[in-house]
C-alpha cells in the first residue's frame, strides 16, 4: 500500500487547495420583469424564458 514519506507541509497542501474555491453564481436580469434570475432558467417570477411564456402567471 503506498503510503507518503514525510509530512505534507502548508505550503504544499494550500498550494494544491488553490482552485478548490467556490465562485459565486452568475446573475441576470428577466427582460420582461426585470427581476434578478439565473442565466437559461425560466424566471421565477413571470414565468418567461426566451421571451416566451413557460408558466402560466397563476402557477408561478
Amino acid at each position: 500500500m503506498a503510503v507518503p514519506k514525510g509530512k505534507t507541509s502548508k505550503s504544499k497542501k494550500n498550494t494544491r487547495r488553490a482552485h478548490d474555491s467556490l465562485s459565486a453564481q452568475g446573475i441576470s436580469v428577466c427582460p420582461q420583469c426585470n427581476e434578478p434570475k439565473l442565466p437559461h432558467r425560466v424566471c421565477a417570477n413571470c414565468g418567461t424564458y426566451k421571451g416566451k411564456e413557460v408558466i402560466n402567471s397563476a402557477e408561478a
